[in-house]
């Protein structure tokens, strides 16, 4: 799906946020040097968000340098890499920070030097350390996920497990909250048989399923903080032959994750859309060159529930939709 498609879809019944203008003088297109600093080179979803913003500055006639951690959590590299963009002269910073209160004083020093900052997917704490997030609202994007569990779990028990990204993260704590509130329990409740840290990797998911069905085989809900974790601990119920028996939620939204639901590896998951937040922010960086101008706050960049077992109460959209809307291969 390009970009453009993305953007102009009135199925997502969001404001179109991104916008065409004139440059009025302060930078011309050509000379616009857009950062982008992601938490990974390899998760789908940062995969994509690239490609999306190299779509989006050539389309702008801008440039942009894309770098990224070397792993989920690799808050130095990050924190290099906008040294090297400042360096490099970049106009504005399109940052997902690996950890949401490690980036501060690098991220100051960027807006000091006159570059706007706008956090992607991840918000920084606090959250205006940076000019602007736009984002998926991940506590709501929980709190779907795990509503929608509890609905769909029926008359069972509720035994669960939860599979964490990386500490530290607001993405991870929004969404593991989200998921307790949507559930309807708290944290400590004795309904959370254990958790595990998974960092986002389909490995470390595996890992962290077997662990906690070894301690625990009466499992039968699964919260994960995104689809190649849920695919993880897909292949690990499979491998204990608890497939069938749980109720595996996940967030993403990709393609494979879509996929993955209609073939019943999944239950449900939130869809967000990470074409929509790297071109509204390279549109920004753009716009800020030629104008002046800001933005600011929080900019919901918007979810939806996909399943193909949908409950009564939950508003949810098929896999037919969600494949047609999703990203990724």
């Amino acid at each position: 799906m390009t970009t453009i498609k993305l953007l102009k879809s009135a199925s997502f019944g969001l404001a179109a946020c991104a916008v065409s203008f004139a440059f009025t003088g302060q930078a011309s297109a050509e000379d616009v040097i857009v950062g982008l600093v992601t938490k990974t080179e390899v998760n789908p979803f940062f995969v994509k968000m690239r490609q999306a913003a190299e779509a989006q500055a050539k389309e702008k006639g801008a440039k942009l340098i894309a770098r990224a951690g070397k792993f989920d959590g690799d808050n130095e590299g990050q924190v290099a890499a906008i040294e090297d963009l400042i360096s490099a002269g970049a106009k504005g910073i399109l940052l997902t920070p690996n950890n949401s209160s490690g980036m501060l004083n690098i991220i100051k020093k960027a807006r000091d030097a006159g570059v706007l900052v706008i956090a992607l997917d991840t918000a920084t704490d606090p959250a205006d350390a940076v000019d602007a997030t736009f984002a998926t609202d991940n506590f709501e994007a929980g709190v779907q996920q795990g509503a929608y569990a509890r609905k769909a779990l029926g008359d069972k028990t509720p035994i669960v497990a939860m599979l964490d990204g990386t500490p530290g993260g607001t993405v991870d704590t929004f969404r593991h909250d989200g998921y307790l509130k949507g559930f309807g329990i708290a944290e400590g409740d004795p309904a959370i048989a254990g958790a595990a840290i998974t960092n986002g990797a389909q490995d470390k998911g595996q890992i962290g399923m077997e662990n906690l069905l070894s301690k625990n085989g009466d499992i039968n809900a699964v919260y994960t903080i995104n689809e190649p974790a849920a695919a993880g601990a897909y292949a690990a119920l499979k491998s204990f032959g608890k497939e069938a028996d749980v109720m595996l939620t996940s967030i993403d939204g990709g393609c494979a994750g879509v996929r993955d639901v209609k073939d019943g590896k999944i239950a449900a998951t939130v869809m967000q859309f990470p074409y929509k937040m790297a071109a509204m922010g390279v549109d920004a960086v753009v716009e800020y060159a030629a104008t002046g101008k800001k933005p600011s706050g929080f900019v919901n960049t918007g979810s939806f529930l996909i399943t193909d077992k949908p409950v009564d109460g939950i508003e949810s959209k098929d896999t037919a939709w969600g494949l047609k809307n999703c990203w990724g291969d």
